[in-house]
């Protein structure tokens, strides 16, 4: 992967602009990298802390990851749509995507390896057909690849933002706005490396989130988010920086109770074109039974 530096970015050191442009990698993960010779800068291996400059051409490589011994496993799983392509499913709350160091057992992949007879490989071993995912407390619509070729074109239509992702999430609060756009850079905390933060445009990469209320709850709002770009932890991060996070999201600063024993959010819509016959496809997941025990139902979400 080859990544460009611009103006505003000169400066920075390169570990820390690489940390903000590759969130979903931790910095410490990317400062093994640089050391193991994985990063150049204009062609030529480079230290963690070399300030970078507009003009420079970074390449990034990750090396492939070690094959792991993934076990499939008879988990039963909420399929919306399958096909000899992709399939799309309700994912459950609580669920890990994809297999990951303590973390080898009971994930979704270990799902889909036992339903599928093939899944797309660019991902590597670890997470075959995996497009994009959800946070593990996260439930609701997730598209999975059988094959390479619909893993690409799918990955293509995420980049190019022309997938439609509409959230429900109930946040604390009373919103002072029924609706807006939160429009801000989202980085790696500077302290607390598992969590994300609104930051300067400078060390984070642009993330929009609009939002409507739908109806007040006795415990929160319910609001309907839809993400214009997918940063990880977009909605958690931006609904905290308006000052109303998620129920249930410890992470964010709002306690889980007996009511909210996760956070409260479900990926309710997902849109896109299916990647084989360009036909536009758009799957609803259920209301889940922690949003409901709350007093969210159909006629109040639409």
């Amino acid at each position: 992967m080859v990544i460009p530096v611009s103006n505003e970015k000169s400066g920075l050191r390169i570990d820390h602009f690489l940390s903000s442009e590759l969130s979903e990698i931790s910095r410490s993960r990317i400062q093994n990298l640089i050391k193991s010779g994985f990063v150049l800068l204009n062609n030529h291996p480079v230290k963690a802390g070399t300030k970078i400059k507009g003009g420079d051409r970074i390449e990034f490589n990750e090396p492939p990851p070690v094959p792991a011994n993934t076990e499939a496993e008879n988990i039963s799983l909420s399929v919306l749509h399958e096909d000899d392509d992709i399939v799309v499913l309700n994912k459950a709350a609580g669920m890990v995507v994809h297999p990951a160091a303590g973390n080898r057992e009971h994930t979704l992949v270990n799902a889909l390896l036992h339903h599928c007879k093939t899944l797309s490989v660019i991902g590597g071993v670890e997470r075959p057909g995996i497009v994009h995912r959800l946070d593990k407390d996260t439930s609701g619509c997730m598209v999975v690849a059988k094959n390479d070729f619909s893993h690409q074109a799918l990955s293509k239509q995420f980049a190019g933002r022309d997938v439609l992702k509409i959230y429900l999430a109930i946040a604390a609060g009373i919103l002072k706005r029924k609706e807006g756009l939160i429009e801000t850079a989202i980085g790696r905390h500077p302290v607390h490396r598992k969590k994300m933060a609104v930051v300067d445009p400078a060390r984070g990469r642009t993330a929009k989130t609009g939002y409507r209320l739908l109806s007040q709850l006795e415990t929160g709002s319910l609001v309907e988010c839809t993400l214009h770009t997918g940063r990880t932890h977009q909605i958690r991060v931006h609904l905290k920086h308006i000052g109303h996070p998620l129920l249930g999201d410890a992470l964010y600063g709002s306690k889980q109770t007996a009511s909210c024993p996760r956070q409260m959010l479900h990926s309710w819509k997902l849109g896109f074109h299916h990647p084989c016959t360009g036909q536009w496809m758009q799957f609803q997941a259920p209301i889940p039974e922690e949003f409901r025990n709350l007093g969210v139902d159909e006629i109040q979400t639409g």
